[in-house]
């Protein structure tokens, strides 16, 4: 249980610093102001679309390094609590970064427009459109958790990696891989 409490937590925090960073990087958004209103200038130019997709891009980055780092970080044990903790810790981050980069300038985006006559023009601040984009980090970060757990293929907690047979539970390859009796004798020692 604390596992996922902590990696939940953990990938939170980020959540903040992903906002501030998107609310940076943004392409510039200009409304014009129509009866007190802002209404966006060019809706099918690339800034709106720019501004998902920089959030986009980000939280792809940040579930593909948190889902690396949380395979890297993790045990043997816990991959359903790290998972979960991946996932939730995920969707907070997503949405704490879309708050926190919606909020840098948004008094001063009021005030100008508050102040605006008709026919003005003034510059945004980051807003989502495409409110789907929320969900690619904790996606992101369950897919590199899992992709990296088909691909590096860890060993078993109980198992060392020993040749030969294995252990008498496992099963591998296309026949049973049980311990293999001695020449002319039964696996319990008897002989034929």
């Amino acid at each position: 249980m604390t596992t996922w409490l902590v990696t939940t937590a953990i990938v939170t925090v980020l959540g903040p610093l992903a906002g501030l960073l998107w609310a940076n990087t943004i392409p510039r958004v200009t409304y014009l102001i129509i009866q007190g209103e802002p209404l966006i200038a060019d809706p099918e130019g690339e800034g709106p679309v720019g501004i998902d997709g920089r959030f986009a891009l980000i939280g792809l980055v940040a579930g593909l390094l948190c889902g690396a780092v949380g395979y890297a970080a993790r045990g043997r044990r816990n991959d359903i609590a790290l998972i979960l903790g991946l996932a939730a810790g995920g969707v907070a981050a997503s949405l704490l970064a879309w708050r926190t980069g919606h909020l840098v300038g948004l008094g001063h985006f009021h005030d100008v427009v508050r102040h605006a006559r008709d026919g003005a023009t003034v510059t945004g601040v980051a807003d989502l459109r495409a409110k789907g984009v929320l969900v690619f980090w904790p996606v992101m970060a369950v897919a590199a958790y899992g992709l990296l757990e088909v691909v590096v293929r860890r060993l078993l907690p109980g198992d060392r990696g020993d040749g030969g047979s294995g252990e008498g539970d496992e099963v591998g390859g296309d026949e049973l891989d049980l311990q293999s009796a001695p020449t002319g004798r039964d696996v319990d020692g008897r002989e034929r």
